[in-house]
């Protein structure tokens, strides 16, 4: 078996645990939290045998071999270098961290250590998802032409809607893009095998106050009555379009949005070849569409007799049966504790899940966008 701990138990936290248990070689052995009360209260709930509320001590653990950063955003950067400092393999929430300097240096520590890395990009390991970047892989697209989506939320639509992310010191100098449009940056990246070199985005704040409880709110939670708020001035953006360019010079647009009423997670992507079209939509996971120009267009399953051989594991279960986030959760875990069992990262650019290169990356396409805004202009990667 292999021994993990998980530092952090918001949503994100187990969600990890759901998914490392359905892996079957992995035992949760800790957890860490911000109070020795919260730790505890975590792991009677999760059925985690051991409880810490200090990250140092946690690392002592007897026979720990990986940790999972699940904390929020500011706390990403220091965190990660302790684990990395330890030995640990480390498996991290994305962002990496807060700043292209610390992202440098966490490349450069895991580098040094030797020990496997990984970043929370899941939408890669949807089946689906797997299917299209097989199909663009294997020619069946032909050359890309250009690309388009949207990466469309809705929790964010009121202005009483407020939690961390929204504070540019914990959550980043940007939220709608570093928070979900960072997942469309690498999802589309990964299927089409190409990189985003320069940017044009255009951003906007829709609630430039927005109304805070002031007894603290979870992410998506039900409305309450009764609630008293405080003003909060708001810098980070709500919603977004950004024009891009490819390494291979084809080219895109995509526009983001936590502001979209009735979209609940709607990451949509097409990509517009010389032989076909591919598109897929989240909230449709089990559906890929191809289009072409003189043969009646398609709608693919995640069947694994109907899905290119080379990806036809990534669906677990025969056609039919329901797959989705948590099971492309579970796929993005498998990968990683491969690498993990192995004992050493794999190739750069080879991996078969986000590394902390691909975290650094996509860093620096929102830091391109967010230089863009400001900057009115182009801006390379």
């Amino acid at each position: 078996m292999i021994n993990v701990g998980v530092i952090g138990t918001g949503f994100i936290g187990p969600a990890h645990i759901e998914a490392l248990r359905r892996l079957g070689n992995v035992a949760v052995v800790a957890i860490c939290d911000s109070s020795p009360q919260s730790a505890r209260a975590h792991a009677q709930q999760l059925s985690v045998p051991h409880a810490y509320s200090d990250v140092a001590s946690f690392l002592q653990h007897e026979e720990l071999d990986v940790v999972h950063n699940c904390t929020p955003n500011h706390l990403h950067a220091e965190i990660n270098r302790q684990v990395l400092l330890a030995g640990k393999h480390l498996f991290s929430e994305k962002p990496l961290c807060m700043t292209m300097a610390e992202a440098d240096e966490l490349v450069a520590l895991a580098e040094r250590t030797g020990v496997v890395h990984g970043v929370s990009f899941v939408y890669r390991q949807f089946a689906m998802v797997q299917q299209a970047a097989s199909m663009l892989r294997q020619g069946e697209v032909g050359r890309i032409f250009s690309v388009q989506g949207s990466y469309l939320q809705d929790w964010m639509l009121e202005e009483t809607d407020y939690n961390w992310r929204v504070e540019a010191n914990r959550g980043g100098a940007s939220r709608a893009m570093a928070d979900i449009g960072s997942h469309w940056c690498d999802t589309i990246q990964f299927v089409t095998g190409r990189k985003i070199v320069e940017v044009m985005a255009d951003l906007s704040i829709v609630w430039p106050t927005r109304r805070a409880s002031v007894t603290g709110s979870s992410t998506f939670s039900a409305v309450q009555e009764g609630v008293r708020y405080e003003d909060k001035d708001v810098t980070t953006e709500d919603m977004g379009s950004v024009l891009c360019r490819f390494d291979d010079g084809s080219k895109g647009s995509f526009s983001v949005s936590q502001v979209a009423a009735g979209r609940k997670n709607r990451l949509f992507f097409e990509i517009s070849g010389s032989a076909a079209s591919v598109a897929w939509d989240q909230e449709t996971p089990q559906q890929l569409w191809a289009g072409y120009r003189r043969q009646a267009n398609a709608i693919l399953s995640d069947d694994p007799i109907l899905m290119n051989a080379d990806v036809a594991d990534r669906a677990r279960f025969p056609g039919g049966h329901i797959e989705g986030w948590p099971d492309a959760f579970r796929n993005m875990m498998q990968q990683f504790y491969i690498a993990v069992a192995q004992g050493k990262p794999p190739e750069r650019d080879k991996a078969s899940f986000a590394t902390f290169y691909e975290g650094a990356q996509v860093m620096s396409i929102v830091e391109a966008m967010l230089k863009s805004h400001q900057q009115q202009c182009w801006v390379r990667v």
